[in-house]
């Protein structure tokens, strides 16, 4: 399958990269969470959806427990989800307010990066193909290089939207 690519100008003014031009994923829908399940059962699985779904759910929760209690969740070879936050300075270390100074808490993953299952940025490029979006409403479709002949997206870009904004870093 090909990743689909959407390529679109920045156009925030005070921006030091304003007026070029970056790729960005087009994604073409959302899975659902149950659709996931669904799907996970239709792969020779002797669990049926229920059973996907009862599981995926406990995952979800217990995951979420752990990492509100200050752990990392190492997920199979798939890698590790932690917590980060961001916040604001404080001039003195008795003047940061916890309920002032945090500004938001995120979810983050690290992807493995092992032989089994390498899914840093740059094995995803090797393994994957682009086809810019553009290119899927011409009559005649253009051959898309692979990303070893530089036809990739560069993953440096910042971008982990779906295309409609620019990324930090533009």
């Amino acid at each position: 399958m090909p990743v689909f690519i959407k390529v679109s100008q920045n156009k925030i003014k005070d921006s030091k990269s304003y007026g070029k031009w970056y790729g960005r994923v087009a994604t073409t829908k959302t899975m659902s969470y149950q659709q996931l399940c669904k799907h996970m059962s239709e792969h020779n699985s002797v669990y049926g959806e229920d059973v996907c779904l009862g599981v995926a759910n406990k995952l979800q929760y217990c995951m979420l427990e752990q990492l509100l209690e200050g752990k990392k969740v190492q997920f199979g070879e798939l890698g590790v989800f932690y917590l980060s936050v961001k916040s604001t300075g404080a001039d003195k270390e008795e003047d940061f307010n916890l309920g002032v100074n945090i500004n938001g808490l995120f979810l983050c993953f690290a992807p493995s990066r092992t032989d089994v299952n390498n899914l840093s940025s740059k094995m995803l490029k090797k393994k994957a193909s682009f086809v810019n979006v553009k290119d899927m409403y011409e009559t005649k479709p253009k051959a898309s290089p692979s990303p070893s002949e530089g036809g990739g997206v560069n993953p440096s870009s910042g971008s982990t939207n779906n295309g409609d904004e620019p990324g930090e870093g533009d």
